[in-house]
């Protein structure tokens, strides 16, 4: 029996550990593993864990569920079963909707996965934009007139004069034209990343928006107003419903947690992988973890990485100097989360969706209000009722910003950052005053976003030398330095354990996955 060491319990590692252990269960030829997983937090999820916050749960960045991959959306429905959109009626009622035969083990009704609408706009001038951008009347009159005209000429030079793609600006403008760009992409991009557009490799665009574009957005409303308007291809980035799991993200990830241990694996909270150890013949041979502020090792056969790369490099031994550098560079962007409890928001529904309060039915909204540094903010009544402990007299929203380690922002205290954001959402027009504010709650997140400048143009040399130990696999959003969602993610793993399996020795089909045309989705 050969052990397996996987570090991260995010959706990568613990997917890793779930198909190894169940290959073995339903396959008595297979290979059996002793599964370890490594988790730095008390928390499994990474960052798709959810957190409890005096009875209201907060979602870290917003995770939709939605998925091309089917073996992705088999996987979800069988750690949590499918139990469509709760009655309008039963969420007013704020109990567990009626379950239907076939349905969840009814002494586990929580362990459903709700189908929630997607709603998601644009906060620009004081206005709000549908996102994607629509073609529609309210987008034009909300534009003015002289700026619509202006944003048709430019997507008319972007289409007549295509730029070399050097930049995500350039992707950019290709896409939507020098105006569109403006107005909905520069300012959202340089805040989330601290760099202009100009300054970022494109090919964050090719993976996180892949396909969308004006011919797009106008071949999808084409295709609304004809017969069988759900059929046939439809950008990933203009899907209408997802899934979701009932108490949140994190929900996903502990019963993924429980069933690994019921099949025998080990999972191992609080304990902080920081070296790794080589051998002669360039092959990992054991860990170091700390867990209490005292160090322990342990060997293994096979090691599978979620960690950050540059922390994975820089806690080998042995490691060539121009690749210990390229891993030393790689850029990161944190994140820090405000939940913040009001009676109301000051925002009006004006779509045709029904609402618990009336609130508007936006999961999360785009910031790209240049007098502020919010950088998106989340509604969680909206994504699931049961997010909310007081769903019918207060609205749990979380206001979202970008950020370094160590800068303005991240060395604030709970009470400066709370009063800084709650100042914000008063200059935004979204409360009248800070008084009316009812609780807060902060977190943060360390190397949220991998980032696409400085030394990731050599990443390519860095992943070859990688792939040279032969029983390293790297997963996962920042085990690839990728901005790999849900379903990326997983995948990275099914095709680690395939290979592992079947005594694949190149890692070309796990780093190749989110590098193809067709958009998976599972933020």
């Amino acid at each position: 029996m050969r052990k397996a060491l996987i570090i991260g319990g995010g959706p990568a590692g613990l997917t890793a550990a779930y198909e190894l252990l169940n290959a073995s269960k339903t396959d008595v030829s297979a290979e059996k593993f002793e599964v370890i997983v490594f988790e730095e937090s008390s928390q499994l999820g990474g960052i798709s864990k959810t957190v409890e916050h005096n009875g209201n749960r907060m979602d870290m960045g917003g995770h939709r569920f939605f998925s091309k991959d089917p073996k992705v959306n088999e996987w979800w429905n069988r750690m949590l079963p499918p139990q469509g959109a709760p009655a309008y009626d039963d969420i007013v009622l704020h109990r567990t909707p009626h379950l239907t035969e076939g349905g969840p083990d009814p002494e586990k009704t929580d362990r459903v996965m709700l189908t929630r609408n997607r709603v998601s706009r644009i906060y620009f001038d004081k206005k709000f934009f549908d996102y994607p951008i629509t073609l529609k009347w309210e987008t034009f009159k909300n534009m003015g007139l002289i700026t619509t005209i202006q944003a048709a000429a430019s997507y008319l030079a972007s289409v007549l004069h295509k730029r070399k793609e050097n930049s995500l600006e350039d992707f950019y403008i290709n896409r939507f034209g020098k105006k569109l760009y403006s107005m909905f992409f520069e300012k959202y991009t340089e805040n989330l990343w601290g760099r202009s557009p100009a300054e970022i490799d494109p090919n964050w665009g090719a993976q996180r928006v892949k396909g969308l574009s004006i011919m797009a957005i106008i071949a999808d409303m084409f295709r609304k107003l004809l017969p069988g308007k759900n059929t046939g291809h439809v950008e990933t980035s203009l899907i209408e419903e997802f899934s979701y799991p009932k108490l949140g993200p994190g929900q996903l990830w502990d019963v993924t947690g429980a069933e690994i241990e019921k099949m025998g694996g080990q999972i191992l909270r609080g304990c902080r992988v920081i070296r790794f150890h080589k051998d002669e013949n360039n092959r990992l041979v054991s860990l170091t973890y700390e867990k209490d502020g005292q160090e322990h090792e342990e060997t293994g056969d096979i090691f599978i990485s979620s960690m950050p790369i540059k922390d994975l490099v820089g806690g080998m031994n042995d490691v060539p100097e121009r690749e210990a550098a390229i891993a030393a560079g790689l850029p990161y962007r944190d994140y820090m989360t405000l939940g913040v409890l009001v009676p109301k928001l000051n925002l009006v529904n004006k779509t045709k969706i029904r609402t618990i309060g009336n609130i508007v039915p936006d999961d999360w909204i785009y910031v790209h209000d240049r007098t502020v540094q919010m950088g998106r903010f989340q509604i969680y009544n909206n994504w699931s009722p049961y997010m909310v402990k007081d769903l019918h007299n207060t609205v749990w929203v979380g206001l979202e910003y970008f950020c370094d380690e160590g800068d303005v922002l991240w060395r604030m205290t709970e009470k400066e950052f709370s009063e800084f954001a709650v100042s914000e959402m008063v200059k935004m027009g979204l409360i009248d005053s800070p008084d009316v504010v009812l609780d807060t709650h902060m977190e943060k997140v360390k190397k949220a976003y991998p980032a696409y400048f400085d030394t990731y143009k050599d990443m390519d040399v860095l992943r070859e030398w990688l792939d040279s130990i032969d029983n390293l696999y790297c997963v996962g959003r920042n085990g690839q330095h990728r901005y790999n969602n849900i379903d990326h993610s997983m995948v990275t793993s099914f095709e680690t354990v395939k290979n592992i399996l079947n005594g694949v020795r190149s890692r070309d089909n796990i780093w190749n996955v989110n590098t193809e045309k067709e958009y998976l989705e599972g933020k």
